[in-house]
């Protein structure tokens, strides 16, 4: 018996085949998951709706997390369809380009809400909406990164909205632990995926994470989808309210010997 068969559930924010969700999509059905997709608008539906039929779904949504009753009908639908079920992934996210450049002191207050809204208050809808129908043993699991922790170039808006997304992710654990519902992070490591393309200097983030990294690599989707099938199994039946780091290391070194070696060239 593979280790998610019989497992029903739900990743909001596939948008390709490079991206962090879909390595996490691809090892959940590898292990025997069924998963409902959902995309945002007529032109993500182009990229999403051929890896969601690839891997039989049975639910395909339009959703815009930002607006409550699209998330209520995306549950509502996989109520019908499925009952109840046993994971959700949260890998949304979304800041103003302008806000991703220059200096986060300049951030706009239309750009902070814009960015605070897509990135962080939707996982607090996506759990409420998510509770009713969720299995006891249920996983709940968002995608941050180290930038909502410490100060990462260019991040800026999205850095600080990975925060609130972590603290989120803490308060549901508690909010939903009761209801035997663990809820998770995944801080992956710089992935040249299609949303980092965004972020100005991201080529010298990856060579710089080689640098730091203790496995001296950058890591890979199959890694971070690895993380995310364990978080979202039952083997993880103990672990709640956790960011757990998938970056080759990088986040718990402050200054590497080749980072010195380079400096002292």
């Amino acid at each position: 018996m593979k280790l998610m068969e019989g497992k029903r559930g739900v990743i909001f924010g596939v948008s390709n085949t490079h991206g962090i969700a879909y390595g996490i999509a691809k090892q959940l059905f590898e292990a025997g998951a069924e998963i409902a997709f959902t995309y945002a608008g007529e032109v993500m539906e182009k990229r999403v709706r051929p890896i969601a039929e690839g891997m039989n779904a049975k639910v395909i949504m339009s959703c815009d997390v930002t607006k409550e009753d699209e998330v209520k009908a995306v549950f509502a639908e996989l109520e019908k369809i499925y009952g109840k079920i046993d994971f959700v992934v949260h890998a949304v996210a979304f800041a103003n380009r302008e806000d991703l450049t220059g200096e986060f002191i300049n951030t706009s207050k239309a750009g902070w809400d814009l960015a605070m809204g897509v990135s962080a208050y939707s996982l607090v809808s996506l759990a409420r909406n998510a509770k009713p129908i969720m299995n006891e043993g249920g996983s709940i699991l968002a995608l941050t990164y180290l930038g909502g922790e410490k100060v990462v170039a260019n991040y800026n808006i999205m850095g600080v909205a990975k925060a609130a997304l972590e603290s989120s992710a803490r308060y549901l654990a508690e909010n939903l632990g009761k209801h035997g519902v663990r809820v998770n992070c995944i801080s992956a490591g710089a992935v040249k995926t299609l949303a980092a393309s965004g972020i100005d200097g991201f080529g010298k983030m990856l060579k710089a994470a080689v640098l730091k990294a203790p496995l001296k690599r950058n890591v890979t989707l199959e890694d971070v989808g690895k993380t995310g099938l364990y978080l979202l199994s039952d083997l993880s039946s103990g672990v709640t309210g956790e960011v757990i780091h998938v970056d080759c290391g990088c986040h718990c070194v402050y200054a590497s010997q080749d980072e010195m070696e380079l400096i002292g060239k």
